[in-house]
């Protein structure tokens, strides 16, 4: 299992904590020095099966200089999916990468009832 975050993030401090609390196994990746492919956002947005508007950090700084809020909607899915690759700090986080999941973002209600699921089905 891998988890992509932001370390300043408090969100993601919160996750890290959650998990390290809940002895759940994982790898720690920092998305500012080693920001997702394409093929990677891609494959995760499909196991997803969220709207892809979802991996969209739309409360980070840059999200907002560069007006996302009016273009996303204009943007096909290729658009979005290579914006995204083209900077971390465009995608939502933390993001928690198992075989058959994909969490965007930290709901801990959300997290403990899919990793639970998850273990149960190992």
């Amino acid at each position: 299992m891998q988890m992509i975050c932001y370390p300043k993030c408090t969100t993601c401090q919160r996750a890290k904590k959650w998990l390290d609390d809940s002895k759940v196994d994982y790898e720690l990746r920092d998305i500012k020095f080693d920001k997702p492919s394409l093929e990677e956002l891609t494959e995760w947005y499909h196991k997803s099966g969220l709207p892809l508007k979802r991996f969209f950090n739309t409360s980070g700084l840059l999200y907002k200089s560069l007006d996302l809020k009016n273009k996303l909607p204009e943007m096909n899915e290729d658009e979005m999916l290579n914006l995204l690759a083209s900077d971390g700090m465009l995608v939502k986080r933390p993001l928690l990468i198992g075989d058959r999941f994909v969490l965007v973002g930290f709901k801990q209600d959300q997290w403990e009832s899919v990793l639970l699921t998850h273990e149960s089905q190992k």
